[in-house]
């Protein structure tokens, strides 16, 4: 099903500034709060729960500059195909308020989640990975598969990620009791509430090592090289950043793992220039064939193509071959392939090329005509307005 909108999500206008986005986003969660679902039917709170974690991955999308520009770019659909959507995938309600909670005046700036079921412990999340890829023209154009060794951290085999010694068990914090959470209750302005926040000894997992591992010390991870296969999508540009959820470094006691982010680093082709979608060649041409016409062999993203030179094609002018140029990373068309056409005047003339030339200096076709330099200074004047 098609995403929404998320300034729809919002209620707020693609201009809306942070102040703005943040009054939105804290008036949605304050409405589908699950305090303030109590004796509603399974089903409202079901929904609620949901438009709460819309408006949860809207924010947090739209808050962040880097995101907001490539979704501005890509559009809702096309964004979260290329895993550019919520950071937080697998995140509780509770990791949810976590991550805003400075929107509410503290973590929860409620009560406890039994609504929606959670536990109160604490999901562990592995950390994210950045890379950078190098792709050339011909792979903008077509997309391509690339494999990468990246060093990672994964779960250590000898304790499942437990960071316990193979053949000894975790034990129950006795600071949460298991629970993973502290809790505490404080005046607001909204009254008495009632705050969580992760245990401060066993970091909210409501457990507690024995004895440690001594393959991984007992952090649960060890660094380890994989090769991952990356897919890029053709009409990617520089500086685009793809994800991979999942393909991060693991997160202990086998949480939710990190993504990849993939930074495009886009390379400069010797002979094309891109321009959006479109590509632009500078094409240099002899003075014969700008006067009589002929044609020319011209390089593009799928290999080589002929175009038909007019007679008495003028500098500067551009052919359009429709088509030949990138395609949108949304899939939405290709740009056209631009070709500069610049005519090459000759820099050193023998004597009796000179002469050639002398004898032709009076010749009504050699003097451009008015309509001519009206027409190639109007197309010049266009570019600097």
């Amino acid at each position: 099903m098609a995403k929404r909108d998320f300034y729809e999500v919002l209620g707020v206008d693609r201009n809306a500034d942070a102040d703005a986005l943040k009054k939105a986003y804290r008036k949605l969660a304050i409405q589908y709060h699950p305090d303030r679902q109590q004796g509603k039917s399974e089903a409202e709170k079901k929904e609620a729960e949901e438009k709460f974690k819309e408006a949860a991955e809207a924010y947090d999308v739209l808050s962040d500059p880097d995101k907001r520009a490539r979704y501005d770019q890509l559009g809702p659909d096309a964004y979260d195909q290329m895993g550019g959507g919520f950071s937080g995938g697998g995140m509780s309600m509770e990791d949810i308020f976590r991550q805003f909670g400075d929107l509410f005046g503290g973590f929860g700036g409620f009560g406890g989640f039994s609504g929606f079921g959670d536990t109160g412990q604490t999901v562990s999340h592995g950390t994210n990975l950045r890379v950078r890829v190098k792709v050339n023209l011909q792979e903008v154009a077509k997309g391509t598969e690339k494999k990468i060794k990246i060093p990672r951290q994964v779960s250590c085999q000898a304790c499942r990620g437990t960071g316990a010694k193979n053949g000894t068990a975790l034990e129950t914090c006795s600071n949460c009791r298991g629970s993973g959470v502290e809790v505490r209750i404080r005046r607001t302005i909204l009254g008495q509430m009632q705050t969580q926040s992760p245990c401060s000894v066993c970091g909210g997992s409501g457990k507690r090592i024995k004895e440690r591992c001594p393959d991984c010390g007992g952090n649960g991870l060890i660094k380890r090289e994989e090769v991952v296969n990356i897919s890029i999508p053709a009409g990617v540009r520089e500086g685009m950043m793809l994800n991979m959820r999942g393909k991060g470094n693991d997160a202990p006691g086998g949480g939710v793992p990190g993504d990849l982010q993939i930074v495009i680093e886009e390379q400069r082709d010797d002979q094309l220039i891109r321009d959006e979608q479109d590509l632009i060649y500078n094409l240099m041409i002899d003075f014969p064939t700008a006067a009589l016409g002929g044609k020319v062999e011209i390089p593009t993203v799928d290999g080589r193509a002929r175009v038909t030179i007019e007679p008495g094609t003028q500098p500067g002018k551009v052919l359009r071959l429709r088509g030949k140029g990138l395609p949108s990373v949304n899939g939405y068309g290709k740009g056209d392939l631009l070709v500069n056409v610049m005519v090459y005047v000759p820099e050193n003339l023998s004597s009796a090329e000179k002469k050639t030339i002398e004898s032709l200096r009076q010749s009504q076709a050699f003097t451009p005509s008015a309509s001519t330099k009206e027409r190639i200074f109007s197309r010049l004047r266009h570019m600097f307005d």
